[in-house]
């Protein structure tokens, strides 16, 4: 007698209420998305590769619009120039899918560059080289401290850790410029040329490849998602969050570190003021790339796509001719499309 009891009981409840619609007959045009995506909504989807179409489209526009664009000489330019870029950026891009920001990047580089040109001028290349990444790796260390266990806002933290760095490089130079026109060999670590390839291309590809296996293929790189996805929900299933992120803002500064080497050896000097505006540059190919700005989403390979997505923009607007300022504003339009994607997408997942 009770499962029949059960049974009309149930009847009962569900009596007078509307069947239920026809999937998708009445359903938001959001959810509608949602299906046709394959469970994610497709603006989502759209941000995790999309980033790849309008670079193809940009590449094969100035393919076709500017003879010396499509040259190994070219190519081969725009990623040794880049070099330091792609390798903070992809070392920045652990930062934000952890939920965190470095806005110290720039001003890192510059002060790890004259660390490196200062040690250099009355030691070895090694004990620079040393004392560069040392000093990067500690700024770094610095952030994922004082933002963790300080609970300072990262983005206030970072910006307030650029101004000390720059000024400890100003106070380092007293405002010169230092030249290591008396250290050739140390100008061998980006300029020398390897398979018709510049080593600065050849190391930045290492890092980006190390740093792409750390966030997609370790344990590590999944506490970094959980991390930045839902700190909360991260931290009751045991993942020591603030020790993650710590990680993230140390191998961010150790790039940094890095990047600036490779940027003193390529022109043999290095001064307070040369990355002034790469914390943004950084920031701005990471974003574009798909990253979530909020944490929790992102991949190195995505990053790489916007950092050179943007290299190309700056690049096809130098050969073509166009003013400067034109390319300034699509960078704008472009990082504000990037981050609408990004809170749309979110949206929709919500």
């Amino acid at each position: 007698m009770r499962p029949m009891t059960e049974q009309r009981s149930r009847v009962r409840k569900t009596a007078g209420q509307p069947a239920p619609a026809a999937a998708g007959a009445s359903a938001p045009w959001s959810q509608r998305l949602s299906r046709l995506g394959g469970g994610a909504p497709i603006v989502a989807r759209w941000r995790r590769a999309g980033i790849l179409f309008p670079r193809v489209v940009l590449f094969v526009v100035l393919s076709a619009s500017s003879g010396p664009f499509f040259t190994k000489n070219n190519l081969l330019n725009i990623l040794d120039q880049q070099s330091a870029t792609l390798i903070m950026a992809a070392a920045g891009t652990l930062v934000l899918v952890a939920g965190g920001i470095d806005l110290s990047v720039g001003a890192n580089y510059a002060l790890s560059g004259v660390v490196a040109a200062q040690v250099l001028q009355h030691n070895s290349i090694g004990l620079g080289i040393a004392a560069g990444v040392g000093v990067g790796l500690l700024v770094g260390l610095a952030n994922g401290v004082i933002t963790t266990f300080f609970r300072i806002n990262s983005l206030i933290a970072t910006l307030a850790m650029s101004f000390i760095a720059s000024g400890i490089a100003s106070r380092v130079t007293n405002g010169n410029l230092l030249v290591l026109t008396g250290k050739p060999d140390f100008a061998k670590i980006a300029r020398t040329d390897f398979l018709t390839v510049r080593t600065s291309i050849w190391i930045m590809v290492i890092c980006v490849l190390l740093l792409g296996v750390l966030l997609a293929r370790t344990t590590t790189g999944r506490y970094l998602y959980a991390a930045g996805g839902n700190a909360e929900a991260a931290r009751l299933a045991g993942v020591r969050v603030k020790g993650v992120r710590i990680v993230a803002f140390a191998a961010s500064g150790a790039a940094a570190g890095i990047a600036g080497i490779i940027d003193a050896s390529r022109v043999l000097s290095a001064q307070a003021s040369s990355g002034n505006q790469l914390a943004f540059t950084v920031l701005a190919g990471i974003v574009v790339g798909g990253t979530s700005i909020l944490g929790g989403d992102g991949a190195i390979w995505r990053t790489v796509a916007g950092v050179l997505f943007i290299a190309l923009v700056g690049n096809g607007y130098d050969l073509l001719g166009v003013n400067p300022l034109y390319e300034q504003i699509t960078l704008g339009v472009i990082l504000l499309l990037a981050v609408g994607v990004d809170a749309w997408s979110r949206t929709q997942r919500t």
